[in-house]
């Protein structure tokens, strides 16, 4: 028997009780006559006692002890004389009577403790390591509470968990696949799937009715810190309903999430459109922790004279309560930011609205004290108050004003982590222009139903056409999305076309779905969660790493396997795949 008790779970009530552990050597400390040595596992910690009554043999055995021996120890719980109130087994300690080492350790590249001194590529190349560690390892297991979580809910909601496969056909629409090349098929090749949209579309032809799976997709796409290679979704379908219906489903799965998780309970769920999302903050994932909404001051800025405001596709402005105060140094901070060439902005206009009424700005040359009044009652200003305004081009200003408005929103203090504000961007469009190729793209996917009421915009005016779609955003945080799906043949075609398929490319690339409509496919819909990003929201981080066992770094390689390698010609050959050999020069 290795064990009869974890590390974790001994207290003041097993005094007297013969028990074994086993486990990881966290540390060893000799004082005097005495050897203390921390013994880990994943549940805690218990200390472990040699007094100078050790037998010879057995006091060998603790001076080869090093970290991270994994090791099995047999003794008696007694009451600890120095208690440890940090943690929960800090009133007792075992006496050990036999120690046997099970496995030694080299001296680990870094330290197995909360606080390591690993940097992320030397903790990601041993990450079996960096697991043992409490963060991680409590990142690993709330991941595992929230599945189950979610199976629990969806479960009681009737949802049937179905596997869809990982081996599927490549599309033309999304980002880029990750491409299997097919032995048994030369020349042929299957695509990891980027979400299992088109199955579950099927499942709901087939009469499965409600849906759901925890899976994993792939996306060929640059990486930062809430992105991954292989990502997990929580994807869901349902039949015979409406929008109202999906959304008010997931509400309720959320607000369980949240309350058996965190112990919060969430307020409303508002839905904004996703124009006023643009119009109001720049982004179709506002924050709404805080106010600071964007204000349009075109038609009150104009006609003095000021080049920049006149030339301006765009004059937008926030209003920063309480920030009147400002030094000139944090105002230039201010427009170093905005500045930055990943904010894009040239410049930035502010209006102090002091104490006494007056008005300070950084165009006293331009606009007069009324003019300046017209500013404050437009963006709802009082003393005390500080306007910030930005202008230019329509989108990158309001891009520029929404990484503006955030920082505003750090600097103040208003996006507190332990605050939760949930909502529904809707009305979201169809199809959105692309420049490069010269023709309409899906903004979603192409499956995608429109507004019944926008439908005849497809003969007019495509780019203005409303989509049932949907977005739930925490926090400024895209958690989840999905749409009502297009269950009419004839509907589905006319969006292939003015997507640019013709028809022989539709039926090549989708004629099993669209074959599967002939047969009676039911008004459905769905959605699916980003699980990686619920995770880290839970755990209050902005990377999704903490919470994946094996993730990739941001080349999309894992450094603890060496993945993605070369592989052999052999296996290149009976692949049927052209084998290129560079030679570097000298």
């Amino acid at each position: 028997m290795y064990r009869t008790h974890n590390c974790g779970e001994l207290r003041i009530s097993n005094i007297d009780n013969e028990v074994t552990l086993s486990g990881w050597v966290q540390r060893v400390r000799k004082l005097g006559g005495m050897t203390f040595v921390d013994l880990r596992d994943r549940y805690g910690i218990s200390q472990l006692v040699f007094d100078e009554n050790s037998s010879e043999e057995l006091k060998n055995k603790v001076d080869e002890l090093g970290r991270e021996y994994v090791i099995k120890v047999s003794g008696k719980v007694i009451e600890r004389a120095s208690k440890n109130k940090k943690i929960p087994t800090g009133e007792v300690e075992i006496v050990v009577d036999t120690l046997d080492i099970l496995s030694k350790s080299d001296t680990p590249p870094f330290t197995i403790e909360d606080n390591t001194d690993g940097g992320d590529e030397i903790r990601m190349k041993y990450r079996y390591l960096d697991i043992r560690r409490n963060p991680v390892r409590s990142g690993l297991e709330l991941r595992h509470r929230v599945a189950q979580e979610v199976r629990r809910y969806l479960d009681s909601q009737n949802f049937l968990e179905i596997e869809t496969p990982y081996l599927i056909k490549s599309t033309p629409e999304g980002a880029r696949d990750f491409i299997v090349p097919s032995r048994m098929n030369p020349n042929q090749f299957y695509a990891l799937p980027q979400s299992p949209q088109t199955f579950k579309q099927l499942l709901m032809i087939a009469g499965c009715d409600r849906y759901f799976q925890i899976v994993k997709c792939f996306r060929d796409e640059d990486l930062r810190a809430d992105r991954q290679p292989e990502f997990t979704q929580i994807d869901c379908e349902m039949s015979f309903v409406e929008q109202d219906d999906v959304l008010n489903t997931f509400e309720g799965m959320t607000r369980h999430l949240f309350k058996t998780v965190k112990d919060v309970e969430l307020a409303d769920f508002p839905k904004m459109t996703y124009a006023d999302a643009m119009k109001y903050y720049g982004s179709d994932k506002p924050d709404i922790r805080f106010g600071m909404r964007f204000v349009e001051l075109k038609e009150i800025v104009g006609g003095k004279d000021f080049v920049v405001f006149d030339s301006a596709e765009y004059v937008g402005a926030i209003c920063a309560e309480g920030c009147a105060e400002y030094t000139r140094k944090k105002l230039d901070a201010l427009t170093k930011f905005v500045q930055k060439p990943q904010i894009g902005a040239k410049g930035l206009v502010y209006v102090k609205y002091n104490a006494d009424g007056t008005f300070k700005s950084s165009v006293d040359k331009f606009y007069a004290q009324e003019d300046l009044a017209k500013w404050a009652e437009a963006t709802n200003a009082k003393p005390g108050d500080l306007i910030l305004v930005l202008a230019g081009d329509k989108a990158k200003t309001q891009s520029a004003l929404c990484e503006l408005r955030l920082h505003m929103g750090n600097e103040l203090g208003l996006r507190d982590p332990e605050v939760f504000a949930p909502m529904w961007v809707v009305d979201f469009p169809l199809l959105e222009w692309d420049e490069d190729s010269n023709r309409y793209h899906a903004m979603h996917h192409p499956f995608t139903s429109p507004r019944e009421e926008d439908i005849e915009l497809f003969n007019t005016n495509p780019g203005e056409i409303r989509a049932k779609a949907y977005d739930l955003v925490i926090n400024g945080v895209e958690i989840g999305g999905g749409s009502i799906r297009i269950h009419n043949t004839e509907l589905q075609k006319q969006m292939f076309k003015h997507l640019g398929f013709s028809d022989e490319e539709a039926e090549e690339q989708f004629g099993f779905l669209m074959d599967a409509f002939k047969y009676g496919a039911p008004p459905h819909g769905g959605v699916a969660f980003g699980f990686d990003r619920l995770v880290s929201m839970f755990g209050g981080s902005e990377s999704i790493r903490d919470f994946i066992a094996f993730p990739k770094n941001n080349s999309g390689r894992d450094v603890m396997i060496e993945a993605p390698s070369m592989v052999a010609d052999d296996q290149l050959k009976e692949l049927n795949l052209n084998i290129i050999k560079v030679e570097q020069e000298d």
